[in-house]
C-alpha cells in the first residue's frame, strides 16, 4: 500500500532542463522563477514546523485584519 498513498494539495516538484547553448545561470534563473511561481518555497517554509490549530487561526485572523486595514 505504500505506492497508493495520495495526499491532497501536494504539488509536483519544479523541473528545469538546461537547453542547448544556455548558460547554467540562465537555467538557474528559470528554475528559481518556476519555484517562486509554483509557491514551493513558501509551502515548505509553512510546513517546516507543526503549528497548533489555535495558532493557525490567530495568524489567519491577524492577516485578515491587516488586509482589511488597507
Amino acid at each position: 500500500m505504500i505506492g497508493t498513498l495520495k495526499l491532497r494539495g501536494v504539488k509536483k516538484m519544479s523541473k528545469t532542463v538546461v537547453r542547448k547553448n544556455e548558460s547554467l545561470d540562465d537555467a538557474l534563473r528559470r528554475f528559481k522563477r518556476a519555484v517562486t511561481k509554483a509557491g514551493t518555497l513558501q509551502e515548505t517554509r509553512k510546513r517546516e514546523f507543526y503549528e497548533k490549530p489555535s495558532v493557525k487561526r490567530k495568524r489567519k485572523s491577524e492577516a485578515a485584519r491587516k488586509r482589511k486595514k488597507f
